[in-house]
């Protein structure tokens, strides 16, 4: 049986890890980012990944990718633009254009994607706010109330919805581990909290 994942920020960082993995894993893997350079290297050598360059802040954009790329059984969200600085000393122009991509570009996501899923009543859906900035940031907590408003509204429709919290530095591939084991628990645990290894003594014991 085919399957199909959609990967948003998938030209640089955890979104292109997440593409390869799910390649790599036989997954059908739609990429989508506006790098298209950075695309490219992500579909390197990988005959199941579809590269599309997409603007996800635009809902026209998102549902014609979602068009062609047909049912999609996973999305894995992870594009995100980092806040410039210190919250005091932030710009207008600047929130608005992180709030544009993380907020808005969750919601054209989602709204294109969750409704075939509840659809078949089937599905994996990770949110994934804090992928270029600090799990602290405003536009990371509206992305996480939303994950509560989604379950809230929408929760044991046979949709797994998860919302990723990882802290800075922390390495994506232990991210996506996370995530995977995420998948065992039970359903409205929706956040997932990632750590990453504190101690040098921890963090050997972990590579071996």
């Amino acid at each position: 049986m085919k399957r199909t994942a959609l990967v948003t920020g998938a030209a640089h960082g955890l979104g292109a890890m997440a593409a390869r993995r799910l390649a790599a894993a036989a997954w059908d893997v739609v990429a989508v980012d506006v790098d298209e350079l950075g695309l490219a290297k992500t579909a390197q050598r990988s005959p199941n990944t579809h590269m599309r360059v997409c603007d996800v802040t635009g809902p026209d954009a998102v549902a014609q990718v979602l068009a062609m790329a047909g049912p999609v059984h996973r999305v894995v969200h992870a594009a995100s633009a980092a806040p410039p600085g210190p919250v005091l000393e932030q710009r207008l122009d600047e929130v608005e254009d992180v709030l544009r991509t993380n907020v808005l570009g969750t919601l054209s996501v989602v709204q294109a994607t969750l409704p075939g899923m509840l659809e078949r009543r089937a599905g994996e859906l990770f949110l994934c706010p804090d992928a270029s900035g600090p799990p602290a940031s405003p536009s990371a907590a509206a992305a996480a109330a939303y994950a509560d408003a989604l379950w809230a509204e929408h929760g044991g429709r046979g949709v797994t919805l998860r919302c990723v919290h990882a802290e800075a530095g922390t390495p994506h591939g232990l991210v996506l581990d996370a995530m995977d084991r995420s998948l065992a628990r039970p359903a409205p645990d929706v956040h997932v909290r990632v750590r990453s290894a504190r101690r040098p003594l921890l963090a050997a014991l972990a590579r071996r």
